[in-house]
């Protein structure tokens, strides 16, 4: 007897045309931010090497500060999508009213700790004498911008959930171009140097909150949804959010890692590594799509209680993902050449990175399953096991990157590790979603 296909061919399309709808906006969103980086850095590296060498150091450490929070929009797309599949829209935009409050909450208090500390914390980096000043006035500045960027992530996770991407992608273009301009009016035309950087930045990610803050205040008053803080509610994103939290933390202890493994290699091989982690960071935005459709789909399927659709869904998403990660390894594989003299001209560093290079090429199937996977389970809310997940990740990497100078091997090896690390991910999150134990329907898990 013939077994009938899991899912009918007009699912397929319909689930197809879904994540297209979805992935495709969200990508263009999630390369914008990495883009303001590069305005800045194009701005002010024409001020000097100081002024440059203080953005480098700022700009680490503002990124670290605003990605621990990320769970501000992962989180808010799970709870909101899982309202909007159970048809109460007033409900999924209170409840992403409450991420939103929480994001000023938390915006509030980093301001509070980065603007006393922020010379502690440029000197903690490593800064030298010329660059710290430079690097302790754009990080204060730009602290200042802070709560403006969690908005922008709790508001993005609302309308991701709305199964709305295009709005963010159309905010984060108009935000991109307001950067540009008013860094080059500031920095130049007022003559404000490194402070009018940060001062355009931080005018321009306060210019998407409100934005957001519109396009979220018209649909609560459309659906009748509070805006005012809810003490409850705010504590329950807090608490969702909390083990994403973790994840997120883990993975960035994963990074930190494998940098320092790489830096204890040589010069060669960090410049390498840092070519190459800046690679996979560009590829990851392409799988990470696939995985912001993910979020918002399974929240919605699973919040009108229809499992074997969320199935379905995953089922389709990780074909999305190993076919993705398919053709990014091939053009990785055949751009090898051609890839890294756009960074770096020295044939050493040219040597260390390329066999490198292919180890990341080959694991791209690996990262789209672990992706897509990663966010079915945020989608459905499954917060818990990521975090534990993670935290195993961590576990077995970390010594394995730490042999690395011991028994040899190089930055391949290196790459190695992460390689294994990205496997052992997509073994636990498979083993997760094979159990079914994932799929809790209803408007709330």
């Amino acid at each position: 007897m013939t077994q009938a296909p899991a899912a009918p061919k007009a699912a397929r399309r319909r689930h197809d045309r879904e994540i297209v709808a979805l992935a495709v906006p969200a990508f263009g969103a999630l390369i914008a931010e990495p883009l303001f980086l590069m305005v800045d850095t194009a701005i002010v590296g024409h001020l000097g090497t100081a002024q440059l060498a203080g953005l480098g150091i700022a700009s680490a450490l503002l990124v670290t500060a605003v990605s621990i929070f990320v769970f501000l929009a992962y989180a808010t797309t799970a709870a909101v999508a899982r309202r909007v599949g159970a048809g109460d829209l007033q409900a999924a935009i209170r409840q992403g009213m409450d991420g939103i409050w929480l994001a000023l909450l938390l915006g509030a208090a980093v301001i509070a700790v980065v603007l006393p500390t922020a010379p502690a914390l440029v000197e903690l980096f490593g800064a030298s004498d010329t660059a710290a000043p430079y690097a302790t006035t754009y990080l204060r500045i730009s602290a200042l911008g802070i709560p403006a960027m969690l908005v922008v992530l709790a508001a993005t996770g609302v309308l991701r959930g709305l199964q709305d991407t295009k709005t963010p992608l159309y905010v984060a273009i108009g935000g991109f171009v307001a950067n540009g301009a008013l860094n080059a009016g500031l920095v130049y035309g007022a003559d404000l140097g490194i402070a009018g950087s940060a001062w355009g930045t931080v005018i321009a990610q306060y210019g998407m909150a409100a934005v957001y803050l519109v396009v979220v205040v018209r649909g609560a008053r459309k659906h009748g949804a509070s805006l005012r803080p809810d003490a409850a509610g705010i504590r329950a994103c807090a608490q969702a959010g909390a083990p994403l939290l973790v994840r997120t933390l883990s993975l960035r202890a994963i990074l930190m890692i494998a940098t320092a493994v790489a830096a204890r290699l040589g010069d060669a091989d960090v410049a390498a590594h840092q070519i190459i982690l800046s690679l996979w960071s560009l590829l990851a935005f392409a799988l990470d799509a696939i995985a912001i459709a993910g979020q918002a789909i399974i929240g919605r399927y699973l919040g009108a209680g229809d499992a074997k659709g969320a199935r379905e869904a995953c089922r389709r998403m990780v074909e999305w993902g190993i076919a993705v990660g398919v053709v990014l390894g091939g053009l990785v594989i055949v751009s090898r050449p051609l890839f890294l003299p756009l960074f770096t001209s020295d044939s050493v560093v040219h040597d260390t990175a390329l066999p490198a290079l292919l180890m990341v090429a080959l694991s791209q199937p690996i990262c789209g399953i672990v992706f897509v996977l990663d966010g079915v389970l945020m989608g459905a809310g499954d917060g818990p096991y990521l975090a534990w997940a993670m935290i195993l990740t961590l576990a077995v990497f970390a010594p394995v990157a730490l042999l690395v100078p011991v028994f040899g091997g190089g930055l391949t090896a290196v790459w190695g590790a992460m390689t294994l690390m990205m496997t052992v991910r997509m073994l636990t999150l498979w083993l997760r979603t094979r159990s079914g134990r994932w799929i809790v329907t209803g408007a709330t898990r």
